[in-house]
């Protein structure tokens, strides 16, 4: 049986003598689709998660909705699962992203309720409770830039010296990266995952959770691959965050300077492991959507390489990659 026939039924099953109509939601980069339910005696719309437990598996994010919910969080309310299937089926956030809300105008305010959102995350911070961000998994996504970036997507075999010189860079950034302060990390805050809600904003995506760097968050959120910000924005509103989280006490640099530096190479592992996703998207999984996203990435990435010496030997291997660079990105 198809995977759309056999979540009609569960939800035929769920609801006897009920009239609805499926229609797909949103796909995101794994195999996960969402579907909204739409019911004949207008009842508010549901959400449908589908995960085929073959590739999937709902317990994260069942568990970290729990989490993110319990410190106040506006995430999809989970009214139904069927773990053995692969389905979860969730309160509607709506369907209008910050990606599509977002203007010069209500830049700020959409994203201080982003900012206090996330805040409230970290404050809920404990260790034990999530996956440790380590330095396995910080380099295991690292290691997806050389093997589907420079190796799939530009077909480049990397000499031993390059091999040995990108290796030390990586083995620098995570040094950077474990050496924060570590919080609840969402993994994936940005413009396409929170949605404009009320309360604001309603957040999705967040099944790989983890426990680790404080700023990474703040790296996806403004040093987003879908969206671009000029960085005296950028700058107030990191300054308005540690503010507020120094008040509060979460534990951030006490030294502005060396806040947005930990900001800066994080944004650096990220935009690195983003670059092998995006091309593995396409090559392994059919899947070109992500390709149009690469420039700005790469632009954040060689941006922030130009500004430290340490990561000159990467600014070395992205120039010969891509010896030219147009400033791109959808941007205000």
């Amino acid at each position: 049986m198809e995977r759309r026939q056999q979540l009609q039924s569960w939800i035929a099953a769920e609801f006897p003598g009920r009239a609805f109509e499926i229609a797909p939601a949103s796909a995101d980069a794994s195999f996960r689709r969402y579907f909204r339910v739409t019911f004949a005696d207008d009842s508010v719309p549901l959400i449908v998660m589908d995960a085929p437990p073959a590739h999937e598996d709902c317990r994260p994010y069942i568990k970290v909705a729990e989490l993110f919910g319990a410190a106040g969080v506006h995430v999809p309310h989970i009214h139904k699962q069927n773990l053995e299937d692969g389905f979860l089926l969730l309160s509607d956030l709506g369907s209008t992203t910050y990606l599509q809300a977002l203007t010069k105008d209500n830049a700020h305010n959409l994203y201080a309720e982003a900012l206090g959102a996330l805040i409230s995350i970290q404050l809920a911070s404990r260790p034990g409770v999530l996956p440790e961000y380590n330095r396995e998994l910080l380099m295991r996504e690292l290691e997806l830039f050389p093997v589907w970036f420079v190796g799939r997507h530009k077909g480049v075999t990397l000499t031993e010296k390059q091999t040995a010189d990108l290796y030390d860079v990586f083995d620098r950034i995570v040094d950077v990266n474990l050496a924060e302060p570590r919080v609840f990390v969402h993994r994936d805050y940005h413009c396409r995952n929170l949605m404009v809600s009320t309360p604001n904003p309603g957040v999705l995506d967040f099944q790989d959770a983890v426990y680790g760097p404080l700023t990474y968050d703040l790296a996806s959120l403004f040093k987003d691959a879908y969206i671009h910000w000029e960085e005296d924005f950028v700058l107030d509103m990191l300054a308005r965050y540690w503010e507020t989280a120094r008040r509060l006490g979460l534990p951030v640099r006490p030294d502005f300077a060396e806040f947005h530096r930990d900001f800066e190479w994080m944004g650096v592992q990220r935009h690195i492991k983003v670059l092998g996703i995006f091309a593995r998207l396409y090559h392994r999984d059919g899947k070109d959507g992500y390709l149009k996203d690469m420039p700005l990435v790469m632009q954040y990435l060689r941006k922030a390489c130009e500004r430290y010496g340490e990561l000159k030997p990467l600014l070395r291997l992205l120039e010969q990659l891509e010896p030219t660079v147009t400033e791109v990105g959808y941007s205000f």
